[in-house]
C-alpha cells in the first residue's frame, strides 16, 4: 500500500464519478483500476451503488481493493440516530458490513440526536468492532453546527470511539460558514470530504476544484493535516484516470505547500 511523502492519504469517493457512469461500468469495482492508476491511496465505497453482485459478497469486493494496493472506506447513506431520538438498529448490520469489506472507517450521518440520551449501549456496540465510526454532517437541519458539537461533546466525555467527517460544502446546503465549523469541529475530525460548490438557479451544485472561487483552500488548512482527504466533487471525463490524478497531485501539492 502506498504511503503519502506528505500530508494526509487520498482517498477517491466512487460517488465523484456520478451515479449513471457507476451504472454504466457495472458497478464500482471498474473504478477501483482508475483510482489505484491515478495514485490514490483508499476508496470510498457507497452502499447505494452497490450491485447485486457487489452487495452480495463484500469480501470478494475488499480483496479486490486489497490487490490494487487501497483501503476502503465505506458509506451508508442512512442516520446514526432515528427521528424519536434512537440509535439506527440498522446500525449493527452496517458495521458487519463494513468489517466483511475490510474498511477503515463507516460513515454515517448524525440524524436526530437527542442530548442527554444513553449513549453507553452504542458504545458497548461499536466497541465490538474494528472498523471507525466517523460521523458526517450531512444537508439537513441535523448536520447544522450546533447539533453537531452536542454530539461530539457527549461523544468525548463518555470516550465513545467515534470522529467525524467534515464536508466542506455541505455547509453552504444548511446556510452555515464552512471556516468557522472546521475551526469548532475539527479537534473530532478524522476523515475530510473535499467538496466545491456554486449556486445556480438558487440552488447549490457541487462543482470541481478548478471550477470553484477557491474557497475551499482556508477551509481545508483549518483541518488536521493528518485526516484523509476525500475526493467527492465531480470527476469527469473521457479519461477518469486522468482526471483522477489531475486533483490526486493537485491535493498531494496543497499538502505539502500547507
Amino acid at each position: 500500500m502506498k504511503t503519502p511523502e506528505n500530508g494526509a492519504e487520498i482517498v477517491i469517493v466512487t460517488a465523484a464519478y456520478g451515479y449513471q457512469a457507476v451504472k454504466d461500468l457495472g458497478g464500482q469495482t471498474p473504478l477501483l483500476k482508475h483510482i489505484a492508476e491515478a495514485g490514490a491511496d483508499g476508496v470510498e465505497i457507497r452502499r447505494e451503488l452497490f450491485t447485486d453482485g457487489e452487495v452480495n459478497d463484500l469480501k470478494v469486493l475488499g480483496e479486490k481493493i486489497r490487490q490494487h494496493g487501497l483501503f476502503a472506506f465505506y458509506s451508508v447513506p442512512e442516520s446514526l440516530f432515528l427521528e424519536d431520538g434512537k440509535v439506527n438498529p440498522s446500525l449493527e448490520s452496517f458495521l458487519i458490513e463494513a468489517d466483511s469489506l475490510d474498511a477503515r472507517k463507516l460513515k454515517i450521518a448524525l440524524g436526530a440526536f437527542v442530548p442527554g440520551e444513553d449513549l453507553t449501549p452504542l458504545k458497548v456496540l461499536l466497541q465490538q468492532h474494528a472498523v471507525e465510526l466517523v460521523v458526517e454532517n450531512d444537508q439537513t437541519k441535523n448536520g447544522v453546527l450546533h447539533p453537531m458539537n452536542a454530539f461530539f461533546f457527549a461523544a468525548e466525555s463518555l470516550h465513545l470511539p467515534v470522529a467525524m467527517t467534515f464536508d466542506m460544502a455541505n455547509w453552504l446546503w444548511v446556510g452555515q460558514d464552512a471556516l468557522e465549523a472546521a475551526n469548532t469541529l475539527r479537534e473530532h475530525v478524522s476523515y475530510v470530504h473535499v467538496k466545491a460548490a456554486e449556486q445556480r438557479n438558487g440552488k447549490y451544485h457541487a462543482v470541481a476544484l478548478d471550477d470553484s472561487d477557491g474557497s475551499w483552500k482556508p477551509v481545508l488548512d483549518a483541518l488536521p493535516r493528518h485526516a484523509p482527504r476525500g475526493i467527492e466533487f465531480p470527476l469527469e471525463g473521457d479519461d477518469l484516470t486522468a482526471v483522477t490524478r489531475h486533483y490526486v497531485e493537485l491535493l498531494r501539492k496543497e499538502a505539502k505547500e500547507a
